[in-house]
C-alpha cells in the first residue's frame, strides 16, 4: 500500500532522545560581553524557552534516515549496557546489537558537517545518492531547491577556472585602463553558505587549483579582482576514494577534506520504499518539512554551542596518546627532532629504503609502522570540532570516550596514509583492514588505548604532573626549587633510557621534557642575573 506523501512529510513531536525535564543549560556567546550587573539585574520571563537546537538537528536526522535517504544502517554504534553479540560464518562475522541511540554514518556525517561548517566528501558508486544527500543539507540550511540545483558545480574535463568562478564583462575589458577596472560576474555559488561539488575528481589540475583556493581562503581570484566568501559547509562527492577520476586530485586539495563518508549498498528489502517514490512520484529533496529547516542565525548558534561542549581532561590525554603513535620514524634522521615521516616524505627519499633499519621495535605492537605519515595540527582540529559535534548531536555537554571512538575513523580517513606492507596486517584477521579503513582506524584508537590502560598512565604519568607543576607559573619558584624540577625531569628521562624501546608517544614525551628542561634553564640564568 502507497504511503501518503503527508505521512512523509510527518515529523513527530516525540522528543528524539528523552531527557530529564530540567533542560540543560546551553552557553551563550553574550555572556562572554555581559559584566556583573547585568548578570544581576537583567532577568529572562519565565516563560521563555531556548530553543532546542540540538534536538531540531536530531529531528532532521531521523526525518532523513526514515523518510528521505534510504539507510537502514547503524554503524556509529553507541551502548548503555553490553550489546547481544551473533557470530556468522567460517570467518566468525560478529554482529552486535546496539542498546543505546546509534547512527547512520552517510546521514549523520554530512549533517555534523553542516552544523560546523568543514569540508565533507561524500564517496560511492553511481546511483548511491550522493548528490541528493548533499542537496538535502543545502535545504536544510534554507536554500530553495531550485536555487541549489542550479548552485551545483559538476566536475567535468573541460571545467576552466572561468567555469568555476565567473567572467570578467567583456565591455570592462575593452575600457579598462587597469586591472582594478575589470568587472568579474561572479558565479552565485561562490556566495552561498552550502557548496556542492559534484564529482570534483573529473576536475582539470589548475581548475582544482582554483577550487584550492576557494575552500581553503574563502575567497576567489580572477584578473586581480577578489570575492570575499562566506562560511560554508562543504559537499564534494567522487565515485572512489583513492583519489582517482579523469585527473588525480591534487593532494593539497585531497588534504582540505575534513571528513568522509560512504555511500553503502542498497537493501533490497527496502524496495518498497522505492516503489512509493515510483507510484506518487515523490523526490525526497521536494518534500522536506518546513519544522526541520534552519535559520542563519540557528546555524550560528548550533556552531557556538558546539564549541562550548567540554572535552574531559582524561579523554583528551587518550587522544593525545593515540595521535602520538605516527610521526615518529626512527632511522628517518639523526637528530631526535628530525626523527619524523615527514621528514622523509619532504627528502624525496623512499620509507622502503630506510624501513630496515627500523629493529629496535616490535613491528606488530608499534603502531607507527602501520602509516606513511603522522597526523598534522589541521587534523587534530578537524577531529577536536567534529568530536564535540557528536557529543553536542546527542544532547551532551560533555564528550565521552565513545564520541572520540566512533568519530575519529570518519576524520582521519584519508589524513592516515596506510602502510599496507607493515608486519600487522600479516596477522590472522587482519587482512582485510587494508582495504577497510574505518575499522582499520577504529582498530589503532582501541590498540592504543589498551597500551595506555597497560602503562597505567591515568595515574601514572609523570610528564603529565611535570606539565601540572610547570603550568602553575615559574614567578616566585626559588632557584632550589628549580634545580630540584630539572633534576626530577633528568631523572625520568635516565630512567627511560635504561630499559625502554623508543615508540612513538615516547618520542613526544621525550620532547616535551626537553622543551621543560630549556624552559627551567632559561629562568633559572635570569635569577642568577638579577641576584
Amino acid at each position: 500500500m502507497s504511503q501518503p506523501i503527508d505521512k512523509m512529510r510527518h515529523v513527530p513531536e516525540a522528543p528524539t532522545r528523552p531527557r530529564p525535564a530540567a533542560a540543560v543549560r546551553r552557553f551563550d556567546v553574550a555572556e562572554l560581553y555581559r559584566g556583573p550587573l547585568d548578570s544581576a539585574n537583567v532577568a529572562e520571563p519565565e516563560d521563555a524557552a531556548p530553543v532546542a537546537l540540538d534536538e531540531k538537528l536530531r529531528q532532521a536526522y531521523y526525518w532523513i534516515s526514515n523518510q528521505a535517504i534510504i539507510s537502514p544502517f547503524y554503524d556509529i554504534e553507541y551502548n548503555d549496557q553490553p550489546p547481544k553479540k551473533f557470530t556468522f560464518g567460517d570467518h566468525k562475522v560478529e554482529v552486535a546489537l546496539p542498546s543505546d541511540q546509534s547512527y547512520s554514518s552517510y546521514v549523520l556525517l554530512p549533517l555534523l558537517n553542516l552544523a560546523v561548517r568543514r569540508r565533507c566528501l561524500i564517496v560511492g558508486g553511481p546511483g548511491r545518492g550522493k548528490t541528493v544527500i548533499a542537496t538535502l543539507m543545502g535545504i536544510l540550511a534554507g536554500y530553495p531547491l531550485k536555487e541549489l540545483r542550479r548552485s551545483i558545480q559538476h566536475g567535468q574535463p573541460q571545467m576552466t577556472v572561468a567555469d568555476l568562478l565567473g567572467n570578467p564583462l567583456p565591455s570592462s575589458l575593452v575600457n579598462a585602463e587597469s586591472m582594478d577596472e575589470v568587472v568579474i560576474a561572479w558565479r552565485r555559488w561562490l556566495g552561498m553558505r552550502v557548496k556542492i561539488i559534484d564529482e570534483y575528481n573529473r576536475i582539470p589540475t589548475r581548475t582544482q587549483s582554483a577550487l584550492l583556493t576557494v575552500m581553503a581562503d574563502n575567497y576567489a581570484e580572477i584578473y586581480d579582482q577578489v570575492f570575499e566568501c562566506p562560511e560554508a559547509a562543504w559537499y564534494l562527492t567522487a565515485n572512489d576514494d583513492a583519489g582517482g577520476g579523469t585527473y588525480q586530485v591534487i593532494e593539497a586539495l585531497s588534504d582540505r577534506i575534513d571528513v568522509v563518508v560512504k555511500a553503502l549498498h542498497f537493501n533490497t528489502r527496502f524496495l518498497g520504499d522505492l516503489l512509493v517514490r515510483i507510484e506518487q512520484g515523490v523526490k525526497p529533496e521536494e518534500i522536506v518539512p518546513d519544522q526541520i529547516v534552519f535559520t542563519q542565525e540557528e546555524l550560528d548558534r548550533i556552531e557556538l554551542e558546539i564549541r562550548a561542549v567540554r572535552l574531559p581532561h582524561d579523554l583528551r590525554r587518550r587522544l593525545e596518546f593515540f595521535a602520538a603513535q605516527f610521526e615518529f620514524y626512527e632511522p628517518g634522521a639523526r637528530q631526535l627532532e628530525y626523527m619524523t615521516k615527514d621528514t622523509v616524505k619532504v627528502s624525496g627519499v623512499e620509507f622502503h629504503s630506510l624501513d630496515g633499519a627500523q629493529t629496535g621495535t616490535d613491528g606488530v605492537a608499534d603502531l607507527g609502522r602501520q602509516t606513511r605519515n603522522g597526523m598534522s595540527v589541521r587534523a587534530l582540529m578537524t577531529a577536536l570540532i567534529y568530536i564535540k559535534a557528536m557529543a553536542y548531536f546527542r544532547g551532551a555537554d560533555e564528550v565521552t570516550f565513545d564520541d572520540v571512538r566512533q568519530i575519529l575513523p570518519f576524520v582521519l580517513h584519508d589524513k592516515l596514509s596506510q602502510n599496507p606492507d607493515a608486519p600487522a596486517f600479516d596477522q590472522a584477521g587482519m587482512g582485510a583492514l587494508r582495504a577497510d579503513h574505518v575499522s582499520w582506524i577504529r582498530h589503532l584508537f582501541d590498540q592504543a588505548c589498551r597500551e595506555f590502560d597497560r602503562l597505567d598512565l591515568d595515574n601514572d604519568d609523570p610528564v603529565a604532573r611535570l606539565t601540572e607543576e610547570f603550568e602553575r607559573g615559574l614567578d616566585g619558584v626559588p632557584e632550589d626549587e628549580v634545580r630540584g624540577r630539572m633534576a626530577e625531569i633528568e631523572r625520568t628521562l635516565r630512567t627511560w633510557s635504561a630499559g625502554r624501546k623508543l615508540y612513538g608517544h615516547m618520542f613526544d614525551d621525550i620532547l616535551k621534557l626537553k622543551y621543560l628542561h630549556q624552559r627551567y634553564t632559561n629562568y633559572l640564568r635570569w635569577l642568577q642575573w638579577r641576584t
